[in-house]
């Protein structure tokens, strides 16, 4: 998978430094027609929907901003929720043309939705500029052991690339390459609270990111710079619509908050998640029970947090406290996390 297993385990034994204070967020309106995905980023609609702030690096303010722009625009409908992406690119290239391919070998997009925020059963979708895809399901973080359901496929996903240049001519100069995605809700609701689409006001986790390789040109192609240290492709960047804070996409408790609105435009701001800080609190648990696990093999029951109550048995635990909205929440040794 994207990231090696022992790599996450490590980052979050040893403490996760969490990306931001609070995640990006974003309003989400109804659009009042249906979207032409074309990859075309022209219809009425999406001029009534807001551009996301420019993608950073996926460490955030650690590292610099990204050699190139990345933006994208949300909107949604009874049939879809839709996903647009402006990619600034000189030298535009895709090689992968099967589907369920690793994506991210290309330079690529990525899209993460984990509809219920509890860090489990989220979706993953990757395209290139060929408008070759790759869709899993992930039942819960690799972090956490489980692997990816690679045969799981978006039934009646349409996606389209527009490409501002030549697709994989290194004689020119390319300006960018534009997407559309519409995500069927019929699928979506799988993993939805109470098995729908959202509510006017309901907020769902998103994040999107952009892997981009170093590439130089030989023999008239493109070809992934090598690293003579190592003999290796130099590592990709990724750059990524809200930190994650480390090199680890699937941290869905990090990702951005998007609601949707009945309305068609606005300039309405999505509602603060008032428990954020608790919940962050409650991964702070995990992190220090999964490094205490990994040096005992056991959890332990003398961790102290101000106002959390933890539970612990040799194999699990579950730690829990109150949120500023009065809800009472969870968090359990898979870092999933749930109220009641």
């Amino acid at each position: 998978m994207k990231k090696l297993l022992t790599v996450l385990i490590a980052i979050y034994c040893f403490g996760n430094l969490f990306a931001q204070s609070y995640p990006e967020s974003y309003m989400c309106y109804k659009s009042a027609e249906s979207i032409n995905v074309d990859g075309i980023i022209s219809e009425q609609e999406w001029e009534n929907a807001p551009w996301t702030n420019y993608f950073v690096d996926i460490e955030g303010d650690k590292k610099p901003k990204p050699e190139y722009k990345t933006r994208a625009k949300m909107l949604w409908d009874e049939n879809y929720f839709y996903v647009a992406a402006e990619i600034e690119e000189p030298h535009i290239w895709a090689k992968l043309k099967q589907r369920d391919t690793v994506i991210f070998y290309d330079n690529d997009f990525e899209v993460f939705i984990d509809p219920q925020g509890d860090n489990h059963r989220y979706y993953e979708f990757e395209m290139n500029a060929l408008n070759t895809v790759w869709d899993l399901l992930i039942a819960k973080p690799y972090r956490d052991g489980a692997p990816a359901i690679n045969a799981w496929d978006i039934q009646g996903v349409k996606s389209a690339v527009k490409i501002y240049g030549t697709l994989n001519n290194p004689n020119d100069k390319d300006e960018k390459w534009t997407l559309e995605i519409a995500f069927p809700w019929q699928v979506l609701k799988e993993c939805a609270p109470e098995g729908r689409k959202p509510k006017d006001g309901e907020q769902w986790r998103v994040n999107f990111s952009r892997v981009n390789w170093k590439m130089k040109v030989k023999d008239g192609k493109y070809k992934k710079k090598i690293n003579p240290k190592t003999n290796k492709a130099f590592p990709e960047s990724n750059w990524v619509w809200s930190p994650q804070g480390v090199i680890a996409m699937h941290q869905p408790e990090t990702w951005a908050f998007v609601e949707f609105s009945e309305k068609v435009k606005g300039n309405l701001l999505p509602k603060k998640d008032l428990d954020y800080p608790l919940k962050m609190e409650l991964m702070k648990v995990y992190n220090q029970q999964k490094q205490y696990y990994s040096k005992n093999f056991i959890y332990s029951n003398s961790l102290n947090f101000n106002g959390i109550t933890i539970e612990t048995t040799s194999k699990q635990f579950i730690a829990f406290g109150k949120g500023k909205s009065g809800k009472i929440w969870y968090i359990n040794q898979e870092s999933k996390i749930w109220s009641e």
